[in-house]
């Protein structure tokens, strides 16, 4: 038997944590009596219930999202990540399914039984090149060139986790029916697993989903929410090598593919429409300048605002690189890396977890919370704006901006397979550049901590509405057949013959894991990652370093 002694220091609530990590799990309780006269459920004081079970786990939250942090994965490379969140909640009584959609690091965890099934979801990889000290407000990376948390992914499933645990502890409790399935965005920063999720059927009879992003607000919202579709695709053009100086007329350069459909899609793009997006890398240019190269590769990210327009931009994409095959005497293949479809939340999930939303409030935060926010601002000449304290208002096709095109999020493939809304969770600071290295610096402090704690509470309160309102269930579900439908319908580029693309990052991996495997954070040795870091917060010092 496993004896836990309370520390100098710890609270009765962190010490209760360590116990959901550590302990077996307890049978569950015994069903509490109907909570009112004639059987109507209480709602109220099942919220009051799943508040409780998630400040409870704090100490918890604070460790995963500290830990995820520290493991830094990128893309299809997040091992670590998997093997920690499922290692919790396997402890915790989910069934762990790993390996789902043909994605290594893809998991579901499931439990329950009848009732509504549930999808609880959030992104778990990092970025490319932005490591970063966390509790820096100056920029100084943890290791040169190494991945990180420069979106914030490190703080959503930790958030799903302890709002899962949460619930199912309030559902035995009080003999509540229902079904909950875990489940992680890997590689969403490549765009490149939900559409494979969905193709493969890994929501197949869910209900409804709740899907979680970090942010510097607390907000839900319904409709189309201006995230743009997207394609992406990487060309692969073929010639024959030669002298470079001696014989260049017996080589033809696939580079040269490359970059004339480079130059030819720039110029297209001066009579393409305004909402349209597209970048790219040239991701192999060859091997040295005196040998003219037989292979070169450039991928492509095209971005538009529906599903016919996302396809369209995507064959124009095809007919411009066909053409600079031509042109250079070589071949080129296309091949598709990812997907991802319109954005589109549920009204009626929506209002509802917009209503816990503004019962659960922003958290409170310190004078250090809000000073730190105030250093990081200036240190990196971004605008100041203090900490949010109250949650932003419910963003309705009424209340939003038209959108001319912009960022995208796989999560809309599921928005368009089961009724499905976002819930954005405060643990960030404002006015930071997104997908960089000042989106990381707060990701593994008090703020990113408390940020989730909140986003829980709303996550679990509005799973317990799905299960205990067959009406809520229903009217979602009648909403995106009578509303979302309407116009459109799920029309992805991927075919059956697509595989996720899971060779990517595995080379950096391979090669930086061993120095970046130093990094991780130990909870059992120090308190958190701070201060296994030697970083006292809140530091305010932001002469650059």
């Amino acid at each position: 038997m496993t004896v836990f002694r309370k520390t100098p220091g710890q609270t009765m609530s962190a010490l209760l944590a360590a116990t959901l990590i550590s302990a077996p799990v307890l049978a569950a309780a015994e069903p509490a009596p109907p909570a009112q006269a004639g059987g109507t459920v209480d709602r109220a004081r099942l919220k009051q219930e799943a508040i409780a079970a998630v400040d409870a786990q704090a100490k918890l939250v604070q460790q995963m999202v500290d830990s995820v942090f520290s493991f830094a994965e990128p893309g299809f490379q997040e091992y670590q990540t998997m093997e920690y969140l499922t290692g919790i909640l396997a402890k915790n009584g989910f069934k762990i399914t790993r390996g789902v959609a043909g994605i290594p690091t893809a998991w579901t965890a499931t439990w329950g039984a009848g009732g509504p099934l549930v999808a609880l979801g959030s992104d778990v990889d990092g970025l490319l090149g932005l490591s970063q000290y966390p509790g820096s407000p100056t920029l100084k990376p943890m290791i040169a060139g190494a991945p990180g948390h420069g979106e914030g992914h490190n703080s959503g499933m930790p958030l799903i986790v302890a709002a899962a645990i949460a619930t199912k502890q309030v559902m035995e409790k009080n003999g509540i029916k229902g079904r909950l399935m875990l489940w992680p965005g890997v590689a969403e920063e490549l765009l490149a697993t939900k559409a494979f999720y969905v193709r493969e059927g890994l929501f197949k009879g869910v209900d409804v989903s709740i899907f979680t992003h970090v942010s510097s607000d607390f907000s839900t919202g319904w409709g189309d929410s201006g995230n743009n579709a997207l394609v992406s695709a990487e060309y692969t053009f073929h010639g024959k090598t030669a002298h470079a100086a001696g014989q260049p007329w017996e080589g033809r350069s696939a580079l040269d593919g490359v970059e004339v459909m480079d130059m030819a899609w720039n110029m297209r793009r001066e009579h393409l429409p305004v909402t349209q997006r597209s970048h790219y890398v040239i991701t192999n240019g060859g091997g040295q300048p005196n040998i003219v190269p037989d292979v070169a590769s450039v991928w492509y990210y095209f971005r538009e605002q529906t599903f016919g327009t996302v396809r369209g931009l995507y064959e124009t994409g095809n007919e411009i690189a066909e053409a600079a095959a031509k042109a250079t005497g070589t071949t080129v293949e296309h091949k598709l890396l990812g997907y991802a479809a319109p954005n589109f939340g549920n009204k009626p999930l929506a209002e509802a977890a917009y209503a816990n939303i503004a019962a659960v409030g922003m958290p409170k935060w310190s004078a250090d919370d809000q000073a730190f926010a105030k250093a990081v601002q200036t240190a990196n000449k971004r605008t100041p704006k203090p900490l949010a304290t109250t949650p932003s208002p419910l963003s309705t096709p009424d209340n939003r901006e038209r959108s001319l095109g912009g960022g995208s999020d796989d999560i809309g493939d599921i928005m368009w397979t089961v009724p499905t809304i976002t819930i954005r969770f405060p643990s960030n600071i404002p006015s930071l550049i997104g997908h960089n290295v000042l989106s990381a610096i707060a990701m593994a402090t008090p703020i990113a901590h408390k940020g989730a704690v909140a986003g829980a509470k709303s996550v679990a309160m509005t799973t317990l509405d799905i299960m205990t309102t067959p009406q809520l269930v229903a009217d979602a579900k009648a909403f995106q057949q009578d509303v979302q439908f309407k116009d459109q319908k799920y029309d992805p580029v991927v075919t059956a013959a697509d595989k996720p693309a899971i060779h990517l990052n595995k080379q950096l991996m391979d090669r930086i894991r061993p120095e970046m495997r130093k990094f991780y954070y130990d909870p059992a040795k120090y308190p958190t990652y701070l201060d296994q870091l030697g970083i006292k917060y809140p530091n305010l010092d932001t002469k650059p370093k």
